[in-house]
């Protein structure tokens, strides 16, 4: 297998960037993945705006992870004050199941521990999604009760196929930071 490699994302990876969150999770192409959200959502799940945003923003980094020059994962970490922040964590649906995402997990956590010396990351998530919940969970996370009212009419998170969705925050505090 080729090495994977990792780099901050740039203006000019915006249309990988968004054709690989779409593939990962919304359509038919999604369902080849464990973490398709095809059935609760439609519609977009990043744009160029926010992307744009995300990295020309100060303490922020959409990192990506490549092999042999194709990007086959993603993720946005950036410091939020109190906390780390993690999303936008998406893994290329065939790569899916193969490790590639515990490795980029593991990466952008470094990433924000090596930057900004952060405690701790925090990342929210749909609440009914269990499976992926539990996979946090398997990486450290946390719940933390606290959740989040789901944007509906808000297209930018895109097009609800259902009426009971919720975010649910999860955290993970780092064993070992720079004080």
């Amino acid at each position: 297998m080729t090495t994977l490699t990792f780099r901050a994302a740039t203006p000019a990876d915006i249309p990988a960037l968004i054709e690989l969150v779409t593939s990962a999770y919304r359509g038919d192409a999604s369902r080849a993945g464990w973490t398709t959200e095809a059935d609760m959502l439609d519609g977009a799940r990043i744009d160029a705006e926010g992307l744009q945003a995300d990295i020309a923003r100060q303490r922020s980094t959409i990192l990506l992870a490549e092999r042999a020059g194709q990007l086959v994962a993603c993720a946005h970490v950036a410091d939020g004050g109190e906390h780390g922040y993690f999303g936008m964590f998406a893994v290329a649906p065939t790569e899916q199941g193969s490790g590639l995402g515990k490795q980029v997990i593991a990466e952008a956590e470094a990433h924000g521990v090596r930057e900004w010396g952060l405690a701790s990351m925090l990342m929210t998530v749909i609440d009914i999604r269990e499976e992926l919940i539990a996979f946090y969970e398997r990486r450290g996370y946390r719940r933390t009760g606290i959740k989040k009212p789901f944007p509906y009419g808000d297209e930018r998170f895109g097009i609800p196929k259902r009426d009971d969705l919720q975010f649910e925050i999860l955290e993970k505090v780092f064993e070992s930071h720079p004080s």
